[in-house]
């Protein structure tokens, strides 16, 4: 399954385990203590702090688009269609089913349209040691990635394999579908470079410590658990920050095929 050619449970609860195998993001199980209390089709007005969120998020998107629209038809020969972006608070549905914060920023193939909780930014910086804008765009990056496979049909072929795999085959498979996103995340950070000088001093360092901060290994070792590699659905941290930085090194997409060798 390559580049030519989808969480923990705990928190989340039944129905989002039912539709667990269609979410693809940052999985932050391990370090969410409790959900907030808002439930899905709620509404409220914003606050000026999620307004200025919502506001940096539609500008990193912005750029993925113009990157995308460019790199997708001339490296694998696909037209880029952009996705739509909701922003939620506490819990959300999807086409793919309902999810809470727990679930942080995720992709729903059925739907195309990216998912990020209003409170994720700043965990990252308070609980995960990860703030910085550049990190934040990374992470809004890794779930444009997984449209980007979804565009290119890898995702309906990587659902198709879980269905049929034991868990311990799944969970492998899943942390290949997760690391070739960080690898697109790393293609997008360096055309952005090439195209926009947007990165600065410091933001690629940024990056690779988000990739790292939401490598598996190090969600457990924070919730105070011994690492199982064979429970990992996104990959260790060791992983994580190599695939993006490979991205960023190459700026292609036969560069990102982490199914290579596999079989798959």
């Amino acid at each position: 399954m390559g580049v030519g050619g989808a969480g923990g449970l705990g928190v989340v609860g039944t129905i989002v385990v039912l539709a667990v195998g269609y979410f693809f993001g940052v999985d932050i199980t391990p370090v969410v203590q409790q959900t907030q209390s808002m439930q899905p089709g709620e509404e409220r007005e914003l606050s000026h702090a999620e307004q200025e969120i919502g506001q940096f998020v539609s500008v990193v998107l912005a750029d993925t688009e113009e990157v995308w629209a460019e790199v997708l038809p001339a490296q694998g020969n696909t037209q880029y269609q952009n996705p739509t972006l909701v922003m939620f608070s506490g819990a959300v549905q999807s086409a793919c089913g309902s999810a809470s914060a727990a679930m942080g920023p995720f992709y729903c193939p059925n739907d195309q349209r990216l998912y990020v909780d209003t409170t994720f930014f700043d965990m990252m910086d308070q609980q995960m040691g990860a703030g910085g804008d550049f990190a934040a765009a990374y992470v809004i990056a890794h779930e444009v990635g997984h449209h980007v496979q979804n565009q290119l049909g890898i995702l309906p072929k990587v659902n198709q394999l879980r269905s049929r795999a034991s868990e311990v085959d799944s969970n492998r498979i899943s942390v290949m579908t997760e690391l070739q996103a960080d690898c697109f995340a790393g293609i997008w950070a360096r055309q952005a470079q090439d195209r926009f000088g947007s990165i600065e001093p410091g933001d690629i360092d940024e990056a690779v410590n988000a990739a790292r901060a939401v490598g598996d290994d190090m969600l457990q070792k924070g919730a105070g658990r011994t690492p199982m590699p064979d429970s990992f659905t996104h990959g260790s941290a060791a992983e994580r920050s190599e695939w993006l930085t490979r991205g960023m090194e190459s700026g292609q997409l036969s560069q990102c095929d982490t199914f290579a060798g596999t079989g798959l």
